[in-house]
């Protein structure tokens, strides 16, 4: 308990994954987290975001996941960054003793890893959680020894082509479901990703219980 309360984790995207990795980890005695995120609640994640509620459509994720997280502990230290994070944002990695990218850009997650792994802190990455629909599938595994996820499959080209030889992941092998397409949709345009309310927390959870063991055991 001594060793998470002195640690600093940041959890870039507070979404539908990012969002409950940022709980468990206030719950289970991590000291500081810094949460980074530049959206703001819409009805659209009430489905499966733990900070979604009516009472907070409209306010930035950050904020409303700082507010709920320090009535869990009044005495955790919070930052909150209301950023888009891309490659040429300046950011000090080196402050934290663990990183997990939650976000949706594969721009995006490949600069976190590139600039985590530059600094020498760990880092974990959450793949798709979009169109699936079997929690039990989640499994924790280098990068270059899954299968089947698109994204898993993107990240590990730009990896390779970045000499960057591991990454910790946490994926799912079920074949992603296509949604189908309402009377409503416009021809030409791509079809939105369908979520649920059980398969992104388990990844987030799953998540936060592998940062949880990683900081126990440094």
């Amino acid at each position: 308990m001594e060793k998470l309360a002195s640690s600093r984790v940041a959890v870039f995207g507070i979404g539908g994954v990012g969002g409950y990795t940022a709980e468990a980890l206030a719950r289970s005695g991590v000291g500081s987290i810094d949460l980074i995120d530049n959206d703001t609640i819409s009805i659209t994640n009430i489905n499966r975001q733990i900070y979604a509620l009516t009472s907070t459509l409209g306010k930035y994720k950050v904020d409303a996941a700082k507010d709920r997280i320090l009535d869990i502990n009044p005495d955790i230290k919070i930052r909150t960054h209301k950023l888009f994070f891309t490659h040429d944002t300046e950011f000090d990695f080196s402050c934290y003793d663990y990183v997990v990218d939650a976000i949706d850009t594969v721009s995006g997650k490949i600069a976190i890893v590139e600039k985590a792994k530059a600094a020498g802190v760990p880092v974990i990455s959450c793949m798709g959680a979009g169109n699936k629909m079997n929690p039990q599938m989640f499994e924790v595994e280098d990068i270059y020894k899954t299968s089947v996820c698109p994204l898993a499959r993107v990240i590990r080209q730009e990896l390779k082509k970045r000499s960057i030889k591991s990454l910790k992941v946490v994926y799912s092998k079920e074949s992603p479901i296509k949604p189908g397409r309402s009377t409503e949709s416009v021809p030409g345009k791509n079809i939105i990703p369908g979520s649920n309310a059980f398969t992104p927390p388990v990844a987030g959870l799953i998540t936060a219980g592998e940062v949880i063991k990683d900081l126990i055991q440094k």
